[in-house]
């Protein structure tokens, strides 16, 4: 029977039983990123799975909870003999946006973030927390809860005014537009130049913080012509 697991059970199954990663996506998606040390078998290749250990656990992806291709290739293994299959079903892009590693020739916003933006609690001091965000050249604090979980930001628009005397999360401005570390960059980067966006907040699915990324933290793979 076929069993399905999520992000951490894949990690468990692949550090203490050498499981095997396959993607059954095209070649061409398969290029663009994939799970580290994933193999590509398309769903019409698996008809041939020599390249595959039948002594070892396998576990089986495809792009997200919307895709199929992966219970069926689950489901095909089973019938072609192999005992132990798993089918990762919420796929690489639930990996991706966890903001875990990953192979291929995709340009992401993982790849870019500044993972040590200025950040404020709740309650923390707006004086105290007015100099740090003067102080750096984002001009922005985010602002977590006690989990990690983004609840706002305060920037220059937010200062001025404010009660000094007041806390971070008084001066916030919540409901902030967040984006994944799986978001393709040029893309993004469209986006941001439209709406004249410096910086945009980056999460995890679960809304804690990954970090910033700000048009100028643009690094040396993703070129011009990359970037249209």
């Amino acid at each position: 029977m076929t069993h399905i697991i999520d992000r951490e059970a894949l990690q468990d199954l692949v550090s203490a039983r050498q499981a095997q990663l396959v993607e059954v996506l095209p070649a061409e998606e398969y290029a663009w990123a994939h799970l580290p040390r994933a193999v590509n078998l398309p769903l019409a290749a698996l008809d041939d799975p020599s390249a595959l250990d039948r002594a070892r656990p396998v576990v089986v992806y495809c792009h997200d909870w919307l895709c199929d291709l992966s219970p069926r290739a689950a489901h095909r293994l089973e019938r072609l003999g192999f005992g132990d299959v798993h089918d990762y079903a919420a796929g690489k892009m639930d990996w991706l946006a966890a903001d875990l590693p990953y192979e291929g020739e995709a340009h992401l916003v993982s790849q870019n973030v500044r993972r040590d933006p200025v950040t404020a609690g709740l309650d923390d001091p707006l004086d105290e927390l007015s100099e740090r965000i003067l102080g750096d050249p984002a001009g922005l604090a985010v602002v977590v809860d006690e989990d990690g979980v983004v609840q706002g930001v305060v920037g220059s628009h937010e200062l001025k005014g404010a009660d000094m005397s007041g806390t971070a999360e008084q001066a916030m401005r919540v409901g902030v537009t967040t984006v994944r570390p799986s978001e393709q960059l040029e893309p993004l980067i469209q986006r941001m130049d439209r709406a004249k966006v410096d910086h945009v907040v980056v999460t995890q699915a679960d809304g804690t913080l990954v970090g910033l990324f700000g048009l100028g933290d643009v690094r040396p793979q993703a070129s011009e012509s990359d970037l249209g």
